[in-house]
């Protein structure tokens, strides 16, 4: 069966992630990447007296908890919540906070990560290209998806798509099937219609091939493929190489 569709993974995939973007900040006298000392000042000015070392220490724990709880059954940790969560860590109760101090750090912590996206300007002509033969969907793990909209918006690109669906939308993240499942939902196809594109090959190309879907791995280091694990209906260097497999 011809493909009528092609799904996107975001990050890593359409847009190339460059933790060098991130501000430099300099914590228990070591110079780091982080958004943490933007998040010290914001809560400094509700609590003063706290120190950025505990602002960093926080943040890290958010997120290995957030990581924690999403590897248990692949659902989402919102945003939101993990930023209450980060509050605890640094020993604030959010009850007792000023009204919008949590979606002020959400905001702050993905304004800058938003930043440090790269957009390959050879992938606009690419999907314009594949957008005038093929149903385009970007299906994404990202916590917040105003950061996940406006990237695609930024890089002009937002427009290409039919569905743009994150786990922080609908609650799973990849490789759930319902993170699939309800992207072809709105798309009204059956997995054998979508080839799937991404550069994970356990929630990408495992997640989509669970479901029935064909998938594409962008292999940038040409790594070899784990012992056990099926391999791909195609693996690519880079994204360019969609236009040899799709015909365009």
């Amino acid at each position: 069966m011809p493909y009528r569709a092609v799904l996107f993974d975001l990050f890593d995939t359409l847009v190339l992630f460059d933790r060098d973007r991130l501000p430099l900040v300099e914590v228990n006298g070591k110079t780091l990447r982080s958004t943490a000392g933007l998040l010290h000042a914001v809560v400094e000015r509700h609590f003063p007296g706290i120190s950025l070392d505990n602002v960093h220490s926080g943040l890290a724990e958010s997120w290995r908890e957030a990581e924690r709880e999403r590897a248990i059954e692949h659902r989402e940790v919102a945003a939101g919540v993990r930023f209450a969560h980060f509050l605890k860590c640094v020993d604030i109760d959010p009850a007792t906070c000023p009204a919008g101090l949590v979606q002020t750090l959400v905001d702050t912590h993905r304004r800058e990560l938003g930043k440090a996206v790269e957009f390959p300007a050879h992938h606009g002509p690419l999907l314009r290209k594949l957008a005038a033969r093929y149903r385009l969907a970007v299906v994404s793990n990202f916590d917040y998806t105003p950061t996940a909209l406006d990237i695609l918006e930024r890089a002009g690109i937002a427009s290409l798509f039919e569905a743009i669906v994150v786990s922080d939308d609908i609650g799973w993240r990849k490789p759930h099937a319902r993170i699939f499942e309800a992207t072809l939902a709105r798309l009204d196809l059956t997995p054998a219609a979508a080839l799937f594109v991404g550069d994970r090959l356990d929630i990408d190309v495992g997640g989509a091939q669970a479901l029935g879907m064909d998938a594409v791995w962008v292999n940038r280091e040409a790594a070899p493929l784990p012992p056990g694990v099926p391999a791909p209906q195609f693996d690519i260097r880079d994204l360019a190489e969609l236009a040899e497999i799709l015909g365009i």
